[in-house]
């Protein structure tokens, strides 16, 4: 398997000035730890207006930030929010372009389409279409990456005409795609799309095989891919918390764990926020001492199943070889959560990695090249069942007339500082014009 780590940016309430500034720069210094230790992947979340759950409204700037301070990890979009009242998808595709040039081509594009009304009712994206108008800017962005010229589309949320993506992305034709997981159904439609599966739910080794085994059955089956390259991939989260003494690793990270689960539950489920002004965390403290020991309410999580990413290397090397032998392809951490300590991750990232990663590592290049191969023609005959959106040939691109030329031939006089050049244009215009006519 690989292994990555995810982020949300939790952060609890009381905020003194300056911790927001710690939380990023703590995080930064933890990637480039994990880049160092080997890990394959960091994943990082877009939310809005998700207090003290998520402070990641702008995962491209974070991991540009992280494109810079490291060589090998792959940057990961968990995920880009793609209705586009959240993202025009053409502004997507420049952004994942750009951190794939500066990244040296270490992106992966997980996608999404939220599920929670602090964010959804924020940007004005109605809940009756997030799923129709996520997959209709999956798909034109994914054109817009690998088109020259995208040829334009009218759809029924998203419209553009045709245009030329300026830059490409390093990865040809797009990085690889992800969508966002919560449950079996969620999964069978990241098969049939031909994308990569990021299952943001704490299921057991028992479901777990479930999930994979559809996921697999029907890629083979019925995948017809969104995007010009298939990713065919399930990355599943864990718990994630590592010490010699398993007692420690729960004194440590137990409770942080505890609370990524009730802040979740609370946005998504069950809460009401008063914005600025409801403290997540002292409901959490409420809630953990009206609960008897070791229990976890329904509905938010789980149960101590959860958990098995808290404990000592044979704990969680343990825990790790069920999700190996279900066939999943990558575990990401959830290291960052509720008040787990800076130095904590960090000494637990290199345990883990001392101890127990590389064993996993090890059995990766021949798991890789036999399941390649054993796919190499379902991935063929998906292919053959995508309906392409057709390139436009180079007399039907449509010019685009720049707007002082357009204002000058319909005789309206350029407004303000468009006046002043107005001489300098109408002259280099004139001069182009001539060695045209000479050709």
């Amino acid at each position: 398997m690989r292994f990555g780590i995810f982020y949300e940016h939790q952060l609890p309430r009381p905020w003194t000035e300056g911790l927001e500034q710690k939380l990023f720069q703590d995080a930064l210094d933890q990637v480039e730890l994990a880049d160092k230790l080997g890990f394959d992947n960091v994943w990082e979340v877009e939310h809005h207006f998700l207090e003290e759950y998520s402070h990641s409204s702008a995962p491209e700037v974070f991991l540009a930030a992280c494109s810079q301070r490291t060589k090998q990890i792959r940057l990961g979009h968990g995920i880009v929010l793609m209705p586009p009242g959240y993202n025009h998808p053409a502004r997507v595709a420049e952004r994942i372009a750009t951190l794939d040039l500066v990244s040296n081509g270490r992106v992966e594009f997980g996608t999404g389409e939220s599920s929670a009304w602090a964010e959804l009712g924020g940007y004005g994206v109605p809940v009756a279409s997030k799923r129709p108008a996520w997959r209709e800017a999956v798909e034109q962005c994914a054109n817009i990456l690998a088109m020259d010229p995208y040829p334009g589309f009218k759809g029924e949320y998203f419209s553009m005409p045709a245009r030329n993506l300026v830059p490409k992305p390093v990865q040809k034709p797009h990085p690889p795609l992800w969508v966002a997981c919560s449950n079996r159904e969620t999964i069978k439609l990241a098969a049939r799309l031909g994308v990569g599966a990021l299952t943001f739910a704490f299921v057991d080794p028992n479901e777990a095989s479930q999930w994979v085994d559809d996921y697999y059955r029907i890629f083979k089956e019925e995948c017809v891919p969104i995007g010009h390259a298939v990713n065919p991939n399930i990355c599943m989260v864990s718990s994630f918390g590592i010490h010699q003494d398993p007692e420690v690793a729960r004194q440590r990270f137990q409770e942080g764990f505890r609370f990524f689960q009730f802040a979740l539950g609370w946005h998504y489920g069950f809460g009401e926020q008063v914005p600025g002004r409801t403290s997540i965390w002292d409901l959490f403290q409420k809630a953990q001492s009206a609960m008897a020991a070791g229990e976890q309410p329904a509905g938010i999580g789980g149960s101590l199943a959860a958990e098995g990413g808290i404990s000592n290397p044979d704990g969680v090397r343990a825990h790790l070889k069920k999700f190996e032998a279900c066939g999943v392809d990558q575990v990401a951490f959830i290291q960052q959560s509720g008040r787990n300590q800076h130095e904590h991750i960090c000494e637990a990232l290199s345990l883990f990695a001392g101890e127990v990663m590389g064993e996993f590592k090890a059995r990766e290049p021949e798991r890789v090249a036999k399941k390649k191969a054993e796919l190499a023609p379902y991935v063929e005959a998906a292919f053959k069942r995508k309906e392409w959106l057709q390139p436009l040939a180079d007399d039907a691109i449509p010019k685009v007339v720049a707007l002082g030329r357009q204002v000058a031939e319909t005789g309206a006089a350029p407004a303000g500082p468009q006046n002043q050049r107005a001489a300098g244009r109408a002259a280099w215009r004139e001069a182009l014009e001539k060695a045209e006519a000479k050709e």
